[in-house]
């Protein structure tokens, strides 16, 4: 209850963003959501009742947005959080200022992986994912060659400034690359698109 408060004195803070409501567990988010359709949800892993990723299960497919905090950096979350449509994962004992930037950037629709573990994480995924789906690979056919490269770009980890600077294009046209790629796909945001790379062979997994 201390950490919960604790983000909204925090959150509550930052010019914005307004916190709408809070939960005691799972089962109490997912009927919070309902009533108050957020833009982003803070879902812990560890809850009673209902554990943070059956509940993001359940909120995950609309427009809600979900940001999963956990103290715990295992793998086996961020891979069952990332399948239950997490869009950003987050431990802890990050500060008020990365808290509230991951909040902004998921609002946004981009998705959100703790920096120390985004490539690691999305290529061990990957993994347990067995080999390239047909019916996957036959939906990059649509892309241009120019979104398949974003798109590889995106699944190593890099910012549309980086992609752009790689590719000696405007930031503003990677964002619209990225916009075409994900509506072309059916992906919600970044995070679902780099883990789509490594699903169809597009990006081997480092190592």
């Amino acid at each position: 209850m201390l950490v919960r408060q604790g983000f909204t004195v925090l959150l509550g803070a930052e010019p914005g963003i307004e916190v709408v409501g809070q939960a005691v567990d799972g089962l109490d988010a997912v009927a919070k959501v309902a009533a108050l359709a957020p833009d982003v949800v803070l879902m812990d892993i560890r809850m009673p009742r209902l554990g943070g990723i059956d509940a993001t299960r359940r909120i995950s497919g609309g427009a809600v947005k979900v940001l999963v905090l956990t103290t715990f950096d295992l793998d086996e979350y961020v891979y069952e959080a990332l399948r239950a449509g997490a869009s950003g994962f987050l431990l802890k004992d990050a500060s008020a200022a990365e808290l509230a930037h991951a909040v902004r950037v998921v609002a946004a629709g981009d998705g959100l992986l703790s920096p120390d573990i985004t490539r690691r994480l999305i290529a061990e995924f990957s993994r347990t994912c067995g080999p390239p789906r047909t019916p996957l690979k036959d939906r990059v056919g649509g892309l241009t060659e120019r979104e398949t490269e974003v798109l590889a770009l995106i699944a190593q980890g890099l910012s549309n400034a980086e992609i752009a600077a790689q590719l000696f294009v405007a930031e503003h046209t990677v964002k619209t690359h990225v916009s075409r790629i994900l509506t072309k796909l059916g992906l919600r945001d970044r995070t679902q698109a780099a883990i789509f790379a490594y699903e169809v062979g597009l990006v081997r997994p480092a190592g």
